[in-house]
């Protein structure tokens, strides 16, 4: 298995009158090569559980192994380590930063591996090129549609070379023709090697035939699990 959680627990605001238990012990295990989907509705608790695994925020308790590694107990530097170097993110909102070009936006997440300045550079126009932006490169972020932010979202996620994409309902703020298209590049994705953990509600995502595997979750806990 390539990631394993245990009796997974996320507590917020513990031991105080407005304590509020987002995920009630949860276990569970994805499999390299495959696009899973935890799907729920606004509260459900599959944003916080996706959060833990991309280590971006602790269990209050249980356990998460990335292969043999267990990482929901390793100090905060080494878990940003495993962060960078193991996950690429794309977000609701694919929180692009505004001013800077789209290959600006792609080397971001590689800027403190410090890798030298050319090599970034050309690791983000490959990228570009693969996902049909190359003739973007220089341009403001804002001059996007809405399609290609997406895809340079992906850039983005990629550029460390991540061998697992984490997507927070990414197809939230499209159409239903740029959610499959978005899904197409997902199976591409998988095709490439890369093991894929989606969050989402919308049925463009978790009935498409390129998920492997269907997660449901209400109230911190899972309701069944398909595939």
């Amino acid at each position: 298995m390539l990631i394993q959680l245990k009796d997974i627990k996320k507590v917020y605001n513990q031991g105080k009158p407005n304590e509020f238990q987002a995920i009630r012990g949860v276990s569970m295990a994805f499999e390299p090569n495959r696009v899973s989907c935890i799907k729920g509705s606004s509260g459900s608790g599959k944003t916080t559980l996706l959060s833990m695994i991309g280590c971006l925020s602790r269990p209050t308790s249980g356990r998460i192994q990335l292969g043999e590694q267990v990482i929901s107990s390793l100090p905060e530097r080494f878990l940003t380590d495993v962060r960078r170097h193991t996950f690429g993110f794309i977000f609701q909102r694919f929180n692009l930063i505004p001013g800077l070009s789209v290959l600006e936006n792609v080397m971001l997440p590689a800027y403190p591996l410090g890798l030298p300045y050319k090599k970034l550079v050309d690791a983000a126009r490959r990228l570009l090129q693969q996902f049909n932006l190359a003739s973007k490169a220089d341009n403001p972020i804002e001059w996007l549609s809405g399609g290609e932010s997406q895809r340079v979202a992906i850039c983005r996620a990629l550029i460390n070379d991540p061998k697992i994409l984490i997507a927070d309902e990414p197809t939230a703020n499209l159409d239903s023709k740029l959610s499959n298209e978005f899904m197409q590049l997902i199976a591409e994705l998988r095709q490439s090697g890369r093991t894929v953990l989606l969050t989402s509600h919308d049925p463009e995502v978790f009935d498409s035939t390129v998920v492997d595997r269907v997660v449901e979750m209400r109230d911190g806990v899972v309701l069944a699990d398909v595939g």
